[in-house]
């Protein structure tokens, strides 16, 4: 597990702002939490560095370019101790957008989206099923996402 990274206050700060808008200006930053450019710049280095950051995402409307469908499936493996060779499968595969090691049912949760029903028909068939250490899978289709955001880090004022 990693070790936990301590944080004061102004470092939490300009995390908070930049996980709501990644692509805010490092200069208002620094006017919004009353301090220099140069040290916002400096502490996201330093973030960078520690392995805290690990860069900035782009948040993509997929319907808006012909990806209706949003898929999760629950994966079951032959054994546990296949996790890492299905994982590795499932990362060349480009409609799996997210995989998570889990427990409870499934060996695996994934994220998966697709052009349509038969877009994603096609990918379990072809692609996710026919991976060696794949026992079955259960998939369940996103009617609607209500909520997607990052946690808070610190309180609102």
């Amino acid at each position: 597990m990693s070790k936990i990274i301590n944080l004061d206050e102004i470092d939490k700060k300009i995390l908070s702002i930049l996980m709501k808008n990644a692509k805010t200006p490092y200069t208002d930053i620094a006017k919004e939490i009353h301090v220099s450019g140069g040290t916002v710049h400096v502490r996201m280095n330093k973030m960078e560095e520690m392995g805290l950051v690990k860069g900035a995402s782009l948040t993509v409307d997929y319907e808006k370019l012909g990806y209706d469908v949003a898929a999760f499936l629950g994966i079951y493996l032959n054994k546990s101790s296949m996790y890492d060779d299905v994982a590795s499968e499932l990362a060349k595969i480009p409609e799996v957008v997210g995989a998570h090691y889990t427990t409870g049912a499934y060996s695996i949760f994934a994220k998966i989206i697709c052009k349509n029903t038969n877009h994603l028909r096609d990918v379990l068939h072809d692609k996710i099923q026919p991976i060696q250490g794949i026992q079955r899978t259960e998939t369940f289709i996103s009617l609607q996402e209500s909520i997607n955001r990052s946690i808070q880090i610190v309180d609102e004022e």
